[in-house]
């Protein structure tokens, strides 16, 4: 499950699918890991909502774990 986290340049990015991978490896649930990733977006980024929050961590999710790309995805500039 693991994924190559330096290609990941963003550090919200980054730190999503860390906490996505790290929770899923001990057991949690994938609907609860995928809202602490969302909570822990919101931290970074209080200013997006809730919505925006769900689309790109799921896009991340996606991406990173589901499909295993490696190739850049849309989202913030941090």
């Amino acid at each position: 499950m693991a994924v190559e986290l330096s290609r990941i340049a963003r550090k919200c990015e980054r730190a999503v699918i860390t906490a996505y991978q790290e929770l899923r490896e001990v057991g949690t649930e994938d609907v609860t890991a995928f809202h602490a990733c969302t909570t822990l977006y919101r931290i970074h980024h209080p200013e997006a909502s809730l919505n925006e929050a769900r689309r790109l961590v799921s896009e991340w999710i996606d991406h990173h774990v589901v499909r295993k790309s490696e190739g850049p995805t849309k989202g913030c500039d941090c």
